[in-house]
């Protein structure tokens, strides 16, 4: 049994709730952004504005694209809907743009109101959407799962102190981040063996 103390989930969206196609490789070429950087924060660091628009653009375009095609991870959709009927907080923070995030989610009719993209708050790893989302429910960080599929989904949660949950994703050797959970599919999430708080 998982025995830490759990009032809410958040989770990521692309590689976690349901599947992406994106191409980093692609998109980082396309804008020039070296492979070892980050894309998001390339971008906002552009200095000439219709460099920067262009890039954006082009990424936004690649997200929607994406969003048309993605499809629900195995096992995530039964697993937020026992959520749901136990009426557990949830929410989604996501790099999603906000329209390619609400394609997702209507699409695929995920049950899920709180939904914070990169227009809401500071990309992952920064934490502060993950510390607003605590400060709104009134939990404390560490009564609270963030679950997503890469490092900076566990960097978020580590500097937000929560519950940091890895979807497939094995931490790099001599990683300083820390995972609470790691699972490879939902159907080894058995809600009856996790500490569950509810109101």
């Amino acid at each position: 049994m998982y025995k830490k103390l759990i009032k809410g989930f958040i989770f990521d969206l692309d590689g976690t709730l349901v599947t992406s196609d994106l191409d980093f490789v692609k998109l980082k070429n396309e804008v020039g952004c070296p492979h070892d950087q980050d894309i998001l924060a390339y971008i906002k660091h552009i200095d000439d504005p219709a460099t920067k628009a262009a890039a954006q653009q082009l990424v936004e375009q690649m997200e929607l694209e994406d969003a048309l095609s993605c499809q629900w991870i195995p096992g995530a959709e039964a697993f937020i809907e026992q959520l749901r009927m136990k009426d557990v907080p949830m929410a989604i923070v996501t790099r999603n743009c906000r329209v390619a995030t609400s394609l997702k989610i209507d699409n695929h009719n995920i049950p899920i109101k709180l939904v914070l993209t990169r227009e809401d708050a500071t990309c992952k790893p920064d934490p502060e959407a993950l510390l607003f989302i605590a400060k709104q429910w009134g939990f404390a960080p560490s009564e609270l799962a963030y679950v997503g599929d890469y490092l900076y989904d566990i960097q978020a949660a580590n500097r937000a102190q929560m519950q940091a949950w890895s979807y497939k994703y094995q931490l790099p050797q001599q990683s300083e981040s820390q995972i609470d959970l790691h699972f490879n599919c939902f159907t080894q999430l058995d809600i009856d063996q996790l500490n569950i708080q509810t109101l």
